[in-house]
């Protein structure tokens, strides 16, 4: 399970269609619709959001916005709380997205090389726009060797 902190505008469509399906899955496990994955790291800080669904919701949003952006059409239905886009900003290190963007970039030298090209000028990537940016280390639930 992969619930990017970085805008989803870098992800190439397999990521895009993969975090919303994964953040989908998380949003489900939260709701206690499910109980797999209810352990994993990744829940972490949406569990330690004030409202986590409306968390989750805001960053789903996030996602289907992006994917309108590029004429997907995502099920917008499936969000438990959409009209949670204003729900209280989550916080994101410094070294979350640098580590994330080198997670995301030895992805699209594989699997996309085109689209990292667009992307190759950019040193400091942005946010998913439910984040705001602290700086400080990698986060302490980040388990990518456990992942993908």
């Amino acid at each position: 399970m992969r619930i990017w902190s970085l805008h989803p505008q870098y992800l190439d469509r397999q990521g895009l269609v993969a975090c919303w399906r994964e953040t989908l899955l998380a949003q489900a496990v939260i709701a206690g619709r499910t109980r797999g994955w209810d352990r994993h790291p990744q829940l972490e800080r949406f569990r330690a959001a004030p409202e986590p669904l409306d968390a989750l919701g805001s960053y789903l949003e996030g996602i289907a916005i992006e994917a309108d952006e590029r004429g997907y059409r995502f099920d917008r239905s499936r969000i438990d709380r959409p009209a949670a886009r204003q729900a209280a900003a989550l916080s994101v290190t410094t070294g979350q997205l640098a580590f994330e963007w080198g997670h995301l970039t030895a992805k699209l030298t594989v699997r996309n090389p085109d689209l990292l090209e667009v992307w190759s000028g950019v040193t400091t990537p942005e946010p998913h726009p439910l984040f705001h940016v602290l700086d400080g280390p990698v986060a302490g639930w980040e388990r990518a060797s456990e992942e993908e």
